[in-house]
This record gives structure tokens, sequence and C-alpha cells, in this order.
């Protein structure tokens, strides 16, 4: 009986190093821009009382620190006074969502706001320009 081992020409696959690169190239997308239901799942806001969740909101991102909005915040940025009268739901929803898509490369930081967060910062923006 003939015992010799039979060459092998087959390549071992290292699938465990596989599957922990998969993971930390997944983990790394995650963080650094999560996907929009992500988002929305890890960063959802009660919407019960809208209004003073997104008071609530505008001081957890510092909005007036470039904003003013009402009769106090910074000049860096545009005066949102009366923004939701001069732009309709839809610009400010994408305006939040994405800066840099109205006006190109803005000095907006993108703060990657999920749906509920939107708003609610748009109901207090709203809130806030009513008589």
């Amino acid at each position: 009986m003939d015992r010799r081992r039979k060459a092998s020409n087959t390549i071992q696959i290292p699938w465990g190093w596989i599957a922990a690169a998969a993971g930390v190239i997944i983990m790394l997308w995650f963080l650094l821009a999560p996907p929009r239901f992500w988002t929305n799942i890890v960063k959802h806001v009660d919407l019960s009382d809208p209004v003073a969740t997104g008071e609530q909101l505008v001081s957890d991102y510092e909005c007036r620190g470039c904003h003013l909005i009402g009769s106090y915040g910074g000049y860096v940025g545009p005066d949102l006074r009366g923004v939701t009268q001069r732009l309709d739901l839809e610009q400010l929803d994408t305006w939040l969502r994405d800066p840099a898509s109205i006006v190109g490369p803005s000095a907006m930081p993108d703060f990657d706001l999920s749906n509920s967060e939107i708003k609610a910062i748009i109901a207090y923006l709203q809130a806030q320009d009513s008589p």
C-alpha cells in the first residue's frame, strides 16, 4: 500500500483574517460616515414636544455659536431669524441634512443629523419665526 502524500496545490484562504478585516472596515464606515438608517436609529429624539426638543438640540449643537436665532447668537453664519419664511421646508431639511449640497463647500459642519433631529430643529425655528 502506497502511503505517499499527495501534493496539495490548493491555497489556504485565511477566512478569519478576511472576516476581521471586513469587520474593521464596516466599523470604520459606521463611525466615520454612518449610513442614514443607522443615524436614524442611534440619534432618534422624542418628538412629543418638537419645539422643546429642537431648542435643546440647538443648544447641544451650539448653533448660536455661529447663527443669530431669535434675539441672540453669533454672526459668523447667516441670521436664522425668519429662515422658515425665506426657505421652504424641503430646502431647510436638505440644508440640515447635508449643508454642502445646497451651496457647495460650506462653513457649516455636517452634524449628521437624524430625521427626527431635523424635524425638531425645523419646528423650533418655525416657533421662533411665529409672531
